[in-house]
């Protein structure tokens, strides 16, 4: 339970991705990642963190010069600010994850 208000304190909000139901996607801004407990020792991430595209997880890809997140036919531009937003994303997701238990 820590994890998770460490989560909601940071503006990190819950959000439904079919086909990942049984997880537990957290999203904030543009950016999304999938969680899963860990018995007696919080979360962990299923996945890479990811850019959200039509409300979904997308892949960073190569087209020609450049880089697009795209899920299914539709993508978007790897702009340095969208990118630099995801990193953002999964550098406090991480240190918040891996923060000690204060009980």
């Amino acid at each position: 339970m820590q994890v998770m208000e460490r989560l909601f304190e940071a503006g990190f909000r819950p959000i439904a991705i079919p086909p990942y139901e049984r997880a537990l996607c957290m999203r904030k801004g543009e950016c999304v990642a999938a969680l899963a407990p860990v018995p007696n020792a919080g979360l962990k991430l299923l996945a890479p963190p990811s850019y959200l595209v039509d409300g979904n997880f997308s892949v960073k890809l190569k087209r020609g010069d450049r880089e697009v997140f795209v899920w299914k036919k539709r993508e978007v531009v790897a702009t340095p600010e969208r990118v630099g937003k995801l990193e953002a994303f999964k550098k406090e997701l991480q240190k918040i994850l891996e923060s000690p238990s204060t009980q």
